[in-house]
Parts: C-alpha cells; sequence; structure tokens
C-alpha cells in the first residue's frame, strides 16, 4: 500500500475515532412509554380538577395537589341530594396515591400552586388564602395546618387567580364556569379601557409598590413553586411578584433569609418597571423575570429558576450568583419554560421541563444547555397532554405528571432502559 493511501486509510480511522468519542459523549434523550394501568379509577366518584402541585414522597408514593374549584355543574351532577347521575364528586385538594395507583389518603386544604413533601411526610403547600399567598406547612395525617411563611396582609387589585372557596362554602353539584388555567385573564371586547379607569389603576399600583418594594422580605405575589433543602434547613418558595422572585426560608422558623431575581439580582437591584420585562418571542431576552417562575435545587448545589414567560430558565448557586442561562424553544408565545425536574441518574445528567403552550416535555442537557429530546403532543389521548404544568420523578425513573385545562389529570410514564 502507498504511503498516501496509508495517510488517508489513518486519517479517516482518526476521523471516524473522533465521532465516535463525540457520539459517546453526548448524553441521548431518556427514553418512556405511557402507563395506561395509573393511577387507579378514584374512589368515592371524584373527579380530578387541574393539576397545580405535585411531589413524590420517599416511599414512591404521589401528592396531588388538584384544584376542585375548577369543576362546572355538568360534572358534580352526583353531589345532589336525589343524584341526577353517576357521576361526578368535587374531590379533595389534595390526594395522595401510591405506587399501584391507588388513593391511600386524602385532605382538604385551600387551593393554590406548588407543593413538597418532607422526608418526615409532611406537606408544603403554595397556598391562596383569601386571595393573598403563603406557603403552609401541613400534618397530611389530619389536615392540620402547623406554620405559614410570612405574607404581604394585602394583594395589589384584593386577591389571586386562585381565590379559595373554603369547603365548607361550597354548594353540592354548583361548580365554577371551567378550568381556570395559569395564565393571566385575557382582554376582549372592542375599544379601549377608560383613561380615568386606566389612571386609577397605575396610582393604586405605583402605591402598591411603594408599600411593597422588591426588598420586601415576605410573600407578595403569588406562588408557583415550594422546594426544600432539608440539609441546609430552608424552603425555597418561588414567588410571582415583579415577574419573579426566588425567596428563601429557614425550614424550621420560616424566617425569611435572601432572595434574588433574575440574573442573581439582589432584591434591592430588581427593576420593577415594565420596560425591563419586555421581550420577544426567538429576540433578546428580558432583563428581568417576566411570570411564572419555578425552581428546583440539583444534587451539586445548583439552583435552576424557570422563567416560563421568558422561555428560559436561570442557574445560579444557592447564594443566587448567576452562572449561566439556558434558552427553552425560544420561537413559543406565551412561554414554554414551566416546571423543572432532574433526571434520577446520580449526575442528573438531564433537566425535565414541562411546558404548557407546547404540550412537550423537554429533555434539556444540564452540562451543554441543549436540547436533546421530547416527550408528549397536544391532545387528550392517554401519553398526550393539554394544559401540562407540573412534572415529578420517582426513584426508579419513572416520570409523573399533571395537567390544567382540559387535562385535568394526572399521567404515569414508564422508565424503558
Amino acid at each position: 500500500m502507498s504511503k498516501g493511501r496509508i495517510f488517508v486509510v489513518f486519517g479517516g480511522l482518526c476521523f471516524l475515532a473522533l465521532c465516535v468519542s463525540a457520539m459517546a459523549q453526548t448524553p441521548t434523550a431518556p427514553n418512556y412509554k405511557f402507563d395506561p394501568d395509573w393511577p387507579k379509577t378514584m374512589p368515592n366518584k371524584w373527579k380530578i380538577g387541574g393539576v397545580t402541585g405535585l411531589a413524590v414522597d420517599k416511599d414512591d408514593n404521589v401528592w396531588v395537589y388538584d384544584r376542585p374549584n375548577d369543576l362546572r355543574d355538568m360534572e358534580l351532577k352526583a353531589e345532589l341530594t336525589p343524584t341526577i347521575a353517576d357521576c361526578c364528586v368535587r374531590p379533595p385538594s389534595m390526594i395522595h396515591i401510591d405506587k399501584a395507583g391507588n388513593v391511600i389518603g386524602s385532605f382538604d386544604p385551600p387551593q393554590g400552586h406548588g407543593m413538597a413533601v418532607d422526608s418526615k411526610g409532611f406537606v408544603y403547600l403554595g397556598n391562596t388564602v383569601k386571595g393573598m399567598n403563603t406557603v403552609r406547612k401541613y400534618d397530611p395525617k389530619t389536615g392540620q395546618m402547623l406554620k405559614e411563611v410570612p405574607r404581604a396582609p394585602e394583594t395589589q387589585g384584593g386577591g389571586g387567580e386562585d381565590a379559595d372557596a373554603a369547603p365548607a362554602a361550597r354548594q353540592p353539584g354548583r361548580g365554577g364556569p371551567g378550568p381556570t388555567g395559569t395564565f393571566p385573564a385575557q382582554g376582549g371586547g372592542r375599544g379601549g379601557a377608560n383613561p380615568a379607569a386606566q389612571q386609577a389603576a397605575a396610582a393604586a399600583a405605583a402605591a402598591f409598590l411603594a408599600k411593597y418594594p422588591p426588598t420586601t422580605p415576605m410573600i407578595v405575589g403569588q406562588i408557583e413553586e415550594v422546594r426544600l433543602d432539608e440539609q441546609a434547613h430552608e424552603l425555597y418558595a418561588a414567588d410571582s411578584s415583579f415577574g419573579g422572585r426566588v425567596m428563601v426560608f429557614d425550614l424550621d422558623t420560616f424566617a425569611f433569609k435572601r432572595g434574588w431575581g433574575a440574573y442573581g439580582h439582589k432584591l434591592s437591584d430588581i427593576d420593577p418597571g415594565n420596560a425591563a420585562r419586555v421581550y420577544t418571542p426567538g429576540g433578546p431576552f428580558a432583563k428581568e423575570f417576566r411570570g411564572h417562575l419555578t425552581l428546583n435545587i440539583s444534587n451539586d448545589g445548583f439552583v435552576y429558576a424557570a422563567d416560563r414567560a421568558g422561555n428560559r430558565i436561570h442557574v445560579t448557586d444557592k447564594q443566587g450568583t448567576f452562572v449561566k442561562e439556558i434558552p427553552v424553544a425560544t420561537n413559543t408565545t406565551g412561554g414554554s419554560a414551566g416546571g423543572v425536574m432532574f433526571s434520577p441518574d446520580k449526575e442528573q445528567r438531564f433537566l425535565y421541563v414541562c411546558d404548557i403552550n407546547n404540550n412537550h416535555v423537554w429533555f434539556i442537557n444540564r452540562q451543554d444547555g441543549k436540547t436533546v429530546g421530547q416527550l408528549g403532543s397536544m391532545g387528550q389521548n392517554g401519553g398526550q397532554f393539554f394544559g401540562l404544568h407540573m412534572i415529578a420523578t420517582d426513584s426508579r425513573g419513572n416520570l409523573y405528571t399533571g395537567e390544567v385545562f382540559n387535562g385535568e389529570r394526572v399521567q404515569r410514564f414508564l422508565a424503558v432502559r
């Protein structure tokens, strides 16, 4: 063989080796299949409302936080006396489901957003109580509220979208207008708003901001997510005020410790103005978080804050020092970066991000921030999503999802190895 041919063969082998090496270093997306046998049919003729919280406990059983007030009259006919149909009955807002899909417990706290379960079995819920928002600790065995994170004693406009109707005030067979979703109310009709009303609203917003600036050491806006760092004795809450703040409280006393905004901005440096949140999908990212902030904490000590309306995830350390920004389906109008979960391997190689607009679970390589795959599509068949809102994983690698809008259900996907 001539020297030229030897060189060509050698070069080709080197190129092939580089390709194989590159492929070996690029992790492939996880593989899942829909489990049609989980959960079992709900007991007591319950019909689940929109799912606003999802957590797997130390025993790999699943807690589902739902909105019973999403249900309509037509879904509550079995509550009437005498009943006029076989379906259905309003469920409790907290439902405990075991690995086999059976309901093993429940209690009925106020509705809200976000939840976590500690190693002792206590449940932490982002409640909306009389239009105001906080995080509450519950004993699930008794349903007793044990403690709550400090909150502002009022809200701008006097309430939130999940304003609770106490269980005792519910009228049998009478529901609401239907699934409320998790988006702000949409405007409609012709013509502009009354100038006087606009001025009054602007004045009220300015007065509220002066009273409760971004440095306020308590919950001001709606809670979107609750996470626990038990080793550090800390509770993290995603507060939606000012587009979103990461707020950290002592897990034992619930005293405020620290917080930050986009790019690790100190609370005192958060720009509350609307201009700081201007963003066109596909264009430059906003200077501050834009809304519906969720978060999670990795095993290696980083905080992943997902700014849904901003189509991105910000990574910081636990003190709020900014590390990097991860784009998520950046051309999505309405927002793509929902709840964040990690793959169950020790290294947590992947981020699992639920997307309420595209109705996918995105699989993102945690190291380089590149999207490597997706799960699911828009639809109402098993394994599809209509309002994908919550996500969780168990110790065996199985994936759980919760939906709002027309979905109003939980599903399980089994890890395929």
